[in-house]
């Protein structure tokens, strides 16, 4: 991600920052939300000699917080908490990050600013809940529920791409097989049956023998084919209606479908539950669960009863208007607004969906074994019949 680097002016004079920034819009998007108006914003030239190290995974996030919970409940100063994670973590990038907010803590920036100058490690959930942690003087609980909330949102990534590690490595598997056959196998085949000749191949073995061929000569298509729909399709992904697009035809598609639905409203529920647990206004909250939706259709479907919400509406209401949510979390939501349980009721309700996400996700791995495993034997199974039928046409016609 690049580095700006702006001016503003304050009472005392000009003085200088550094953010990290998707692009420029999003650098003076950032610098808005910090009330900062920026004389000069331009992008940092790159540092030609090393980097900063591979960005902090969620495990290191995680150590990280949960450390400076039990510091910060110990009574150590944030500065003293800062300098001694900054030593200990074995993420270079963390621990660079952590020495530059003790600088700025001990320049005078609240805590919350300082992490905003990292929004590759720190994002605004965190920063929001940090900011409600300073205020209400509750830091060590808020730096639990944050370590609560990443691990178990990498516990729920973690079960969706286990989920797919068995039917991608069977196609894998097939793939393989058949290119091996086709290129390798089928080929002496052909040779042997052309040296035979004076009778006419089945239509199964002729249709093998073209593909073998195709594989052989136009190798360099198929090679060239995967990657470049994978770029052309990042590129479309990438637009706002591709985005949109793509989200949308995922929540129609069948089984598939249902389970997207499921994972979008526990990762809703979820980081909703926990901003609002945390201190953070309800609208601010449902701005950052927006883009952390992952889903453009459930993004659009929050950021539409924020309007709702500033006049006066409650949360159950808009959320139905929306026709996104399921009725049972539409109902549970509202049951929790009455009777001012909003944050437990969004934990309960994270909690069933997670629950059903691993129930959908072990059906459907289920599911896609036999299916798979058919898929496989039938396509081995074609090449195989297709070049031994003519073998035992010539030993009947014998």
């Amino acid at each position: 991600m690049p580095e700006f680097v702006y001016k503003y002016e304050t009472r005392i004079g000009v003085k200088k920052g550094e953010l990290e920034a998707d692009n420029l819009e999003h650098a003076e998007a950032m610098l808005k939300k910090q009330r900062i108006t920026p004389i000069s914003l331009k992008e940092k030239p790159k540092d030609l000699f090393g980097g900063k190290g591979p960005s902090p995974g969620l495990k290191d996030i995680v150590v990280f917080v949960r450390q400076f919970s039990v510091m910060i409940d110990a009574g150590l100063p944030l500065v003293k908490c800062l300098d001694i994670l900054g030593t200990a973590t074995e993420n270079k990038m963390l621990g660079k990050a952590s020495f530059d907010v003790k600088k700025r803590l001990e320049q005078g920036e609240t805590f919350a600013e300082a992490l905003r100058k990292h929004p590759i490690i720190f994002d605004d959930l965190f920063c929001n809940m940090v900011e409600a942690g300073e205020v209400g003087g509750i830091l060590d609980i808020i730096f639990n529920r944050l370590a609560s909330y990443i691990e178990k949102s990498a516990g729920l990534r973690s079960k969706i791409k286990s989920a797919m590690v068995y039917p991608a490595s069977i196609v894998f598997i097939a793939g393989t097989v058949v290119t091996f056959l086709l290129v390798f196998i089928i080929p002496q085949f052909a040779g042997m049956f052309s040296e035979m000749g004076g009778r006419e191949l089945p239509a199964i073995t002729r249709s093998v023998i073209v593909l073998s061929d195709a594989a052989i000569s136009y190798w360099w298509v198929f090679v060239l084919l995967v990657p470049t729909f994978v770029v052309l399709f990042k590129k479309f992904y990438a637009t706002k209606k591709g985005n949109l697009m793509v989200d949308s035809a995922l929540l129609r598609a069948p089984v598939i479908g249902m389970l997207v639905q499921k994972i979008s409203v526990a990762k809703f529920c979820r980081t909703m539950g926990t901003l609002i647990s945390s201190g953070v206004p309800i609208i601010e909250g449902l701005d950052i669960t927006a883009r952390t939706a992952g889903n453009k259709v459930l993004e659009g479907a929050i950021l539409g009863i924020i309007d709702d919400i500033k006049q006066g509406k409650g949360l159950a209401d808009p959320l139905r208007d929306q026709g996104v949510f399921p009725m049972m979390v539409v109902h549970m939501i509202g049951v929790g607004e009455e009777t001012g349980a909003l944050d437990t009721m969004m934990a309960k309700i994270a909690d069933f969906y997670e629950q059903e996400v691993d129930d959908a996700v072990d059906a459907l791995t289920a599911m896609m074994e036999p299916l798979l495993m058919v898929f496989l034997g039938i396509t081995i199974g074609y090449v195989v019949i297709a070049m031994y039928m003519p073998i035992f046409q010539m030993g009947a016609g014998a």
